[in-house]
């Protein structure tokens, strides 16, 4: 292939990453030119100086004309407000967790700046992400191109080589055309490999830290951003008490359901084993591990069973008052009575601001551990908390992914109902690989982990690999 009639548009952000993927294109002889997206303009929730647009504009011209390439700019805010604020903001509004992120690499990259970059000509659109793509042969019988009877190629969605900045699961909604058009020259390397290249070609970025916050909106204040559009209205903050789960009959029937479909000499877990997510990552190649349940049983699990073991916790804890007289002049006051299933601990801004498995900003003191947010009602609003990292309602063994959610970056690979299958999963970006079953049924597919798993949010994605391949997708449902 003469590389020099290939025509690439590298998405070029003013960050090292994307800057160090145009230098590597342009040496190794391709045709390429670079396009700098602007999706935002309101720039009042964003804290200034963290992310300004106007900033990476600059450096993403510097870089390109450093390198030698065409520099273009092109307004894609309104695609994006549409495509991703609006969905944003309307699950949040229904108290989900969304990643914008994700939805900013299928809606945004790879179609809407995409599109434009075939306007001028471009046949690949290459970005600074840190994965890998592999070409092999479809499937046999597929008709292939025009002509042609060789079967069209299918794409594999890998790992990137640094287990620390693996980026493939903001790309797990990539489809096979999307991942035709893609191109990923740094995958291969580190963190550390990029920037040394960054110096030593003299690029302008090669200092520059890496952006924070939401895609292309930055850093922000995401309460402050999101009341731009959701209501806030006051509720109580509960806390839970441990009491609570001994008399919770979804609890109870969950753990022992779950302990009947272990394999002899194993025993259930209760509660997660805490690891900071800020540290390393699993590497490459970690073993998938074995099941500790039973796949004869999990494989006559019916679909009404996957379901309940599916289900979050729903809090009901009521509070009864009582009057006192306090001080010498012996004043009438009401207080709450206590009770052993938890307390009004504070007061919240509004239920839809806040986030399974969250810690900053629910200003509750008196603890001597962390608290966490495990659950959200917004029809209560109210929000209910846990103190601890072992606490009982941060943990949760099973989840569902609706049909419509499920996506299959290789369609050939996907799952049939009634089918089950061990893969390697993880719920958010920097969590280490999780062991699990995945069981496909009329009504999703469930995914139960070998061990409990923490802040498991509706609206975040689940993605599942086998070895460093990525297959699939969904959104928690």
């Amino acid at each position: 292939m003469d590389k020099s009639k290939v025509k690439v548009c590298v998405g070029l952000s003013g960050g090292v990453d994307s800057s160090v993927a145009a230098w590597l294109l342009k040496q190794e002889g391709y045709d390429v030119f670079a396009m700098f997206m602007q999706n935002w303009h309101e720039a009042d929730a964003t804290l200034h100086g963290d992310c300004e647009w106007e900033e990476d504009r600059f450096v993403a011209e510097m870089v390109a004309r450093k390198i030698g390439i065409p520099f273009y700019f092109v307004d894609l805010s309104r695609q994006y407000r549409q495509r991703v604020v609006d969905y944003m903001f309307d699950e949040y509004a229904k108290g989900r967790t969304p990643n914008p992120d994700v939805l900013c690499n299928r809606e945004i990259k790879f179609d809407a700046f995409l599109a434009i970059a075939r306007k001028y000509g471009a046949d690949y659109v290459a970005t600074g992400h840190y994965c890998q793509k592999e070409e092999i042969p479809g499937p046999s019988g597929d008709a292939g191109m025009a002509g042609s009877d060789r079967p069209s190629p299918v794409y594999r969605l890998l790992e990137g080589a640094d287990p620390n900045k693996d980026q493939s699961y903001f790309l797990c909604q990539l489809s096979q055309e999307q991942l035709s058009k893609a191109l990923f020259p740094i995958g291969h390397l580190t963190k550390g490999e990029v920037r040394r290249i960054a110096r030593e070609a003299e690029l302008p970025s090669a200092e520059k830290k890496d952006s924070q916050g939401i895609c292309f909106v930055g850093k922000v204040d995401l309460p402050t951003f999101l009341k731009q559009k959701l209501v806030s209205v006051e509720g109580d903050v509960v806390e839970v008490f441990d009491a609570y789960y001994a008399q919770d009959e979804l609890y109870s029937w969950q753990q022992e359901t779950l302990s009947g479909l272990l394999l002899t000499g194993q025993q259930l877990e209760r509660t997660v084993r805490y690891a900071p997510e800020e540290k390393v990552l699993t590497s490459d190649g970690q073993p998938l591990g074995e099941c500790p349940f039973d796949s004869g049983k999990l494989a006559f699990l019916t679909e009404d069973t996957l379901a309940r073991l599916a289900l979050p916790f729903n809090y009901r804890i009521d509070f009864q008052t009582e009057t006192y007289r306090s001080g010498k002049h012996h004043v009438k006051k009401t207080r709450y009575k206590d009770n052993p299933c938890g307390r009004i601990v504070g007061r919240h801004e509004g239920a839809q601001f806040y986030t399974i498995g969250q810690r900053k900003g629910l200003g509750i003191g008196g603890h001597a551990e962390p608290v966490f947010v495990i659950a959200t009602d917004l029809e209560a609003n109210r929000v209910y908390v846990g103190e601890g990292h072992h606490h009982k309602g941060l943990s949760r063994f099973c989840l569902r992914i609706n049909p419509e959610e499920v996506h299959w970056i290789r369609p050939e690979a996907a799952m049939e109902a009634g089918e089950q299958r061990r893969y390697r999963v993880r719920i958010r970006y920097r969590q280490p690989l999780q062991s699990a079953t995945l069981l496909c049924r009329e009504s999703g597919l469930y995914i139960l982990f070998d061990t409990p798993q923490r802040g498991i949010s509706p609206g975040q994605f689940a993605v599942w690999y086998e070895g460093t391949e990525m297959l699939g997708s969904g959104v928690i449902g």
